[in-house]
């Protein structure tokens, strides 16, 4: 089975005649992939919710995550300045790829119902941002935790210039987006 590295070398030979590259550095580029989780309201109601999720996404992506905190207070959320609310990773190098090629191969064929990635969670400036629900898809996850089940956001950075070349990298890549459906006329 392929690798994610090896289909993104692979995909320059493809791209390039459809897009016009002269260059193996024109061609789009996997760049970071940003794992992050909020867990402002669920801290009301338990407050090592950040100890928690802190752990099980070191455990899912391979690196120890960051505590995000509040910029701004706002009363009506009875948010503090300062205040942790939420846990981020980013993953760079063997580690992206790695997370990469767990979640394309392992993680989203075991989620309830997944049918693919809506087209249009792909940017403007080339970068991929999806939702995982329950992050008890991944198989680092003990099915005994399920009373503490939280979801993430997913943005996969590319070095593509427009959505067009982008969409195309990540069906190179093997991304499951959902398939476009015709309209009936009637």
């Amino acid at each position: 089975m392929e690798t994610t590295k090896q289909k993104e070398k692979k995909a320059y030979s493809v791209m390039k005649g459809a897009f016009g590259y002269k260059n193996i550095m024109a061609s789009p580029k996997l760049v970071k992939v940003v794992i992050s989780s909020g867990t402002g309201m669920a801290l009301k109601k338990n407050k090592n919710i950040n100890d928690f999720v802190v752990d099980r996404l070191a455990k899912i992506s391979g690196q120890k995550p960051s505590l995000r905190s509040a910029k701004k207070s706002i009363a009506s959320f009875k948010v503090r300045e300062g205040d942790p609310i939420g846990v981020m990773v980013t993953l760079r190098g063997s580690r992206m790829y790695g997370f990469l090629d767990k979640i394309l191969n392992v993680a989203l064929p075991r989620t309830k119902d997944f049918r693919g990635i809506e087209r249009s969670v792909l940017d403007n400036m080339g970068n991929l941002t999806f939702s995982i629900k329950e992050h008890t898809i991944f198989p680092e996850t003990s099915d005994e935790e399920l009373k503490d089940v939280f979801g993430m956001a997913v943005t996969i950075v590319t070095t593509a210039k427009t959505k067009d070349e982008a969409t195309n990298f990540f069906e190179l890549l093997g991304f499951p987006f959902k398939k476009a459906v015709e309209k009936k006329k009637k």
